[in-house]
């Protein structure tokens, strides 16, 4: 018999408000959803050609909503001038942090209905469960703030101001290199751990319910346990810090929290299912595609779609991790001859 907390059906946006709980008017008061009811998707078939989405246009965008808070972050300096203390920096960049996810959602709504969705001359995607309003809700906040939490007590130095780091030109190019490295070492920790979710029986439990959802939305890429949820949000990422730091290559907390933008960035491109063929931003994609290692929206797409508790392309920044250990799945619809590079999308920061 079906477990009732697995459903992912999903009627709450068209019920009656006054049976909603707090948790329902909040995604709807920041507008979290993934398409407009009062709005077409446009369906493809999947031999039609795929626009291609170029890397400067979403580095682009990454980098001026990272800067927002830095250049807030200063201003305030100018009024508090022996450096905001670690709470009052964690609060500015958990407000910004979430604000800047909440601009990409409803971005990846605007594109949605310009380019619609991956299989969706099959299946439509799935919304926010009626089951799961609330966990999907708590999750906006704990994914920022968990990150944050970790960034803040490891590295955060209240007499480094962002100028003190952002007037050396070194600063930018250690950051570049950063930057690229912190996606594959991240990577490589949550491949390992992300398959042996899979692969380990007694761990299967603690991810099945993030692969409830075969055509995920958004907001359903926190959509998890309590144990994945630690992991994905604070295990992998101290372990990225470490390893980057055993390499001689200390992360302060700005490169950090620059890299913390891609990585989310991309994590909520990722669960979009957007019909269209984005490369994860990176400084060192043009080294992945060396080894046709860089990982598209429609990779981590199929994951959800034909994997259960036997699955493949675990890597969710890059490919690297599945090519050489084998798990890569062909591309349906993103497959190279399949991509319009004539007929580019791009990133809109406003």
């Amino acid at each position: 018999m079906a477990n009732p907390k697995d459903s992912m059906a999903s009627t709450w946006r068209t019920a009656d408000k006054s049976t909603w709980s707090t948790h329902h008017h909040i995604i709807d008061f920041i507008n979290a959803h993934h398409t407009d009811l009062d709005k077409p998707i446009p369906v493809f078939s999947k031999q039609d050609k795929i626009p291609h989405i170029p890397q400067l246009t979403q580095h682009l965008w990454i980098l001026f909503y990272a800067m927002i808070p830095l250049g807030i972050h200063q201003a305030l300096l100018s009024v508090y001038p022996l450096g905001l203390g670690r709470l009052a920096a964690f609060t500015l960049y958990f407000i910004t942090f979430n604000a800047i996810i909440i601009r990409e959602v409803h971005i990846l709504r605007r594109l949605a209905h310009k380019h619609g969705f991956l299989d969706g001359d099959v299946h439509g995607r799935d919304g926010v469960p009626d089951v799961g309003v609330s966990r999907v809700a708590k999750s906006l906040y704990k994914t920022t703030g968990s990150r944050l939490v970790l960034a803040t007590w490891m590295s955060y130095n209240q007499s480094i101001s962002p100028f003190d780091v952002m007037s050396q030109p070194s600063w930018w190019g250690w950051l570049f290199l950063e930057i690229g490295l912190y996606g594959i070492v991240l990577d490589f920790w949550f491949y390992w751990y992300h398959r042996a979710m899979h692969d380990v029986g007694g761990l299967w439990k603690f991810h099945r319910t993030h692969h409830l959802t075969k055509h995920p939305n958004p907001l359903l890429a926190a959509y998890a346990d309590h144990e994945q949820e630690f992991f994905d949000m604070v295990g992998v990422p101290f372990m990225t810090y470490v390893t980057l730091r055993a390499i001689g290559l200390p992360l302060g907390f700005y490169e950090w929290w620059v890299c913390h933008q891609y990585i989310a960035y991309t994590e909520v491109w990722g669960h979009s299912g957007l019909r269209v063929h984005l490369t994860a931003p990176s400084t060192l994609a043009w080294l992945l595609e060396m080894f046709d290692a860089n990982i598209v929206v429609e990779d981590h797409d199929l994951h959800h779609r034909k994997g259960w508790r036997k699955s493949h392309n675990y890597g969710k920044q890059t490919r690297l991790w599945d090519r050489i250990f084998g798990t890569c799945i062909d591309r349906i619809e993103s497959s190279p001859q399949n991509v319009d590079y004539v007929n580019t999308g791009d990133m809109p920061i406003f």
